[in-house]
């Protein structure tokens, strides 16, 4: 299946292991979109938690989701410099006008200077071990961690120093 055509807005699902919806973005602009590669902007977008509570993104955001990786990128663009927050996942999948995938808790802050931080390897041993994780699973989590972090210092795709910039241009042809 194709992906959705640029210029098209779409909505953002994550779930959790169990099949639980997790967090929905209520409107996404496509800005590339194949079977292998989505690439979307969203600005003040409306983000729903499971639990209902709403709120609304601060910044402009380019995400990026691959079909092969376990994990997907968001670059937040703030008056500081670029953000990125990096979701272990499953790789998403493109059904009903909507991109899913599966969040596994484990995530990568990247800061400007493109240091970066782990974060909540807490939760997710709480919940590799209330959901029963597979050992497999846990073995292909860790190792897109390390592919991800290669990424990070290798300047690769997301975070290469022009990516960013060329799709936020993209994105305001579309506003």
């Amino acid at each position: 299946m194709p992906g959705p055509e640029a210029g098209k807005r779409i909505e953002i699902q994550s779930y959790k292991h169990n099949g639980y919806l997790h967090r929905v973005w209520e409107s996404t602009t496509v800005l590339k979109g194949t079977r292998h590669v989505i690439i979307g902007a969203n600005d003040r977008t409306t983000v729903t938690e499971s639990d209902g509570r709403r709120w609304t993104t601060r910044e402009p955001a380019i995400c990026y989701f691959h079909s092969k990786y376990w994990f997907n990128i968001i670059g937040m663009l703030r008056n500081d410099g670029v953000y990125y927050y990096c979701n272990i996942s499953s790789p998403f999948i493109y059904e009903d006008e909507m991109i899913k995938y599966i969040d596994y808790d484990l995530d990568i802050k990247v800061f400007p200077d493109m240091t970066y931080k782990l974060l909540d390897e807490d939760e997710y041993e709480i919940h590799k071990r209330r959901m029963n994780y597979p050992h497999v699973l846990d073995r292909i989590l860790y190792n897109n961690v390390d592919i991800l972090i290669r990424w990070i210092r290798q300047r690769k795709g997301p975070f290469s120093p022009e990516f960013i910039d060329q799709w936020y241009e993209r994105y305001l042809t579309y506003r």
